[in-house]
C-alpha cells in the first residue's frame, strides 16, 4: 500500500517541484533542470542509475519526512510524475 494517502501534511506542487530539483542537483550537480521538459524520463535524460535514483529517493523522503514504498517507483519517471505523486490533487 503507498502511504501517499497516508501523510498530513499538504505539499504544493511548487515545494513538491523543489524538492525533486534539490535531490537532483545533489547527485548531478550540473544538471541543468531548465532544458528539460516536464514530461522527460529524468532517469534516462540524466542517466541516472538505480543506486543514483534510491539516492534521489532518499533526499526526496527525508526533505518531505514521508516515505515512498518501493512498489511506486516505476511511477516516478519524469518531474512531473514527481510532482503528481507528491502532491496529488484532492
Amino acid at each position: 500500500m503507498s502511504t501517499t494517502s497516508d501523510h498530513t501534511a499538504t505539499i504544493t506542487p511548487d515545494r513538491a517541484r523543489e524538492v525533486v530539483r534539490d535531490s537532483i542537483l545533489r547527485i548531478v550537480p550540473d544538471a541543468d533542470l531548465s532544458a528539460i521538459a516536464d514530461d522527460v524520463d529524468l532517469r534516462e535524460e540524466l542517466e541516472l542509475d538505480s543506486l543514483d535514483f534510491l539516492g534521489m529517493v532518499e533526499q526526496v523522503c527525508t526533505a518531505i519526512d514521508r516515505r515512498i514504498d518501493e512498489e511506486d517507483y516505476g511511477r516516478l519517471r519524469s518531474m512531473q510524475d514527481w510532482v503528481d505523486f507528491l502532491s496529488p490533487r484532492q
